[in-house]
């Protein structure tokens, strides 16, 4: 509640609504009494009293009113809430850096999106009813000890029964929702593995092996939830018995009373329609609990990633990275295998095609996260050396500033959404028609977007495109960007001899162009257009 506005409104205007729902609840009761009273002693009808009628008629109205516009507006604060929350958790994993992020994608992707959903039931039911028990219920409370303290009295003892048996069984509860979120994750982790080694597995011939780990995940997913429910029905059934016990006692004292003599009919029928509504919200908030519980573990968990330190955040602006060199010195990250890459030294000047290669494992793309600022090392420092020659820690730069300088081509590049015209011009919006097409007629696209033509839609993430098809489109984006700065992350990694020679191509007009370039790489076909080589440490000037 700390932390969202929408959640601190929805809590607000909560209480208010409980209040005014008390008030109703209390009208009905002291309306019906006097009804009730009227034809059974006198046999007047209810018609009779008008005024009281309509009050009834119209309490019940406003109750009705008030909670339509609670569980309504509660639907609206959930979604900005669970937004909010999606947005935080997102914009902060993307700031801590691709290796915090390493090996949890699938746990983000999920609290992102089923995890976070479940908050929806906390916030719409279980909030609400929480926030009635705190206020119907006293204010009922208060009304029958001033009508028939003797009712107040046995209700306010058997009152915190329910709440202690709420405590037990939700307990219970609690253990079980975690699990049933720790499977949901393994879950997703698994599947989206899965379906981002596919093509491999297909190439080994085993894609119909990692099946039955699949299936067995489900199947333990599925036994937490039925697991869940089992403690949900348990804690509904120990609730509704609590309650009715509870108000069976209120109305057998009543009753004694009333054949007793010692109690008039009035009061006694106004505490007997109170009594209920005192111990409502209690069932109510119990009724839900179990639902809420799988979204607060996901709100745990969220809050967990959220609270993880980012590294702070330079501010100094980027020098132009035209005449600027970069350079690492003695770069050292650690990894589950030791320092990849130990001692990396580079320097990457100003106009010039630098290829950094090296075995796999060696730490090629983590060297080339420290100098884009992406990755903080563990030793050595990346740093920017501008036209004065100042020399500046990448880390003290302006991030915004610093990357607007510069273009990634990835090994799996990440496309934004929209046509393939809005692609290709987003690189550049001020590309006329024909230099869309000559970027796209020099990258090889030329043939896609004779097939498809250019407002083709493509999915997030460039879907409906083969990965060679995004990495051509990828590499005209990046002839078509006005960065001065150029990094091919294995540019040449999913693409044929013909198609390679595009690259290569590119490579070279770059350089034409005045554009520093970056280029990891193993083909010596590639190797051979750069300037300057290094293999994680060794660097040869051509």
């Amino acid at each position: 509640m700390r932390e969202v506005r929408a959640a601190r409104g929805h809590v607000l205007r909560t209480v208010l609504l409980g209040l005014v729902q008390a008030g109703c609840a209390i009208t009905v009761a002291l309306g019906l009494a006097r009804l009730g009273t009227a034809l059974l002693q006198d046999g007047t009808l209810p018609t009779a009293l008008p005024g009281t009628l309509a009050a009834v008629l119209l309490a019940l109205g406003v109750r009705a009113l008030a909670a339509g516009i609670t569980e309504r507006y509660g639907h609206r604060s959930a979604t900005a809430t669970i937004a909010d929350l999606r947005l935080r958790l997102v914009s902060h994993t993307a700031e801590l850096g691709p290796r915090a992020g390493a090996g949890r994608g699938a746990d983000v992707a999920s609290l992102a999106t089923s995890g976070l959903e479940k908050l929806r039931p906390y916030l719409v039911g279980y909030v609400p009813q929480l926030l009635l028990a705190a206020t119907v219920t006293p204010l009922c409370l208060l009304v029958i000890a001033l009508l028939d303290p003797l009712s107040a009295v046995i209700t306010l003892v058997t009152l915190p029964l329910i709440p202690l048996f709420m405590i037990l069984v939700g307990s219970l509860t609690v253990g079980r929702s975690a699990r049933l979120i720790e499977d949901m994750r393994s879950l997703w982790a698994q599947l989206l593995d899965l379906v981002d080694g596919l093509p491999t597995l297909r190439a080994l011939g085993r894609e119909h092996g990692p099946e039955r780990t699949v299936r067995a995940l489900g199947d333990r997913h599925r036994a937490s939830a039925l697991g869940s429910l089992r403690y949900a029905f348990l804690s509904s059934m120990v609730l509704e018995f609590l309650s009715t016990l509870c108000v069976a006692l209120v109305a057998v004292s009543i009753g004694l009373r009333l054949v007793a003599g010692e109690m008039e009919l009035a009061p006694a029928l106004a505490v007997l329609v109170l009594a209920p509504e005192v111990h409502l919200p209690l069932r109510s908030v119990g009724a839900r609990y179990h639902a809420s519980t799988d979204g607060l573990a996901a709100l745990d968990a969220t809050f967990t990633v959220l609270a993880e330190p980012l590294s702070s955040a330079g501010t100094l602006p980027a020098p132009d990275l035209r005449r600027s060199t970069l350079a690492l010195r003695d770069i050292a990250v650690a990894s589950r295998h030791g320092l990849a890459p130990d001692g990396a030294e580079l320097t990457l000047r100003p106009g010039r095609v630098l290829a950094l290669t090296g075995a796999s494992g060696t730490g090629k793309t983590t060297a080339v996260q420290v100098l884009l600022g992406l990755l903080d090392p563990d030793r050595g420092r990346a740093e920017v050396i501008g036209p004065d020659g100042a020399v500046t820690d990448v880390r003290d730069l302006d991030r915004r500033s610093y990357w607007d300088q510069l273009t990634l081509l990835p090994q799996r590049p990440v496309l934004p959404p929209g046509t393939l015209r809005e692609v290709l011009a987003a690189a550049r919006p001020d590309a006329g028609a024909e230099e869309l097409e000559e970027a796209a007629r020099l990258t090889g696209l030329a043939p896609v977007i004779a097939a498809r033509g250019w407002d083709a839609d493509l999915g997030r993430g460039g879907r409906g495109l083969s990965l060679g098809e995004r990495q051509r489109l990828s590499l005209a984006r990046a002839l078509l960007s006005p960065a001065p700065l150029v990094v091919l992350d294995e540019p040449t990694a999913h693409l044929d001899g013909g198609t390679e020679q595009i690259v290569l191509d590119l490579v070279d007009r770059l350089r034409e162009q005045g554009r520093t370039v970056l280029v990891v790489a193993h083909r010596e076909t590639l190797l051979g257009r750069a300037d300057d080589v290094v293999s994680l440490g060794t660097e040869v000037t051509r």
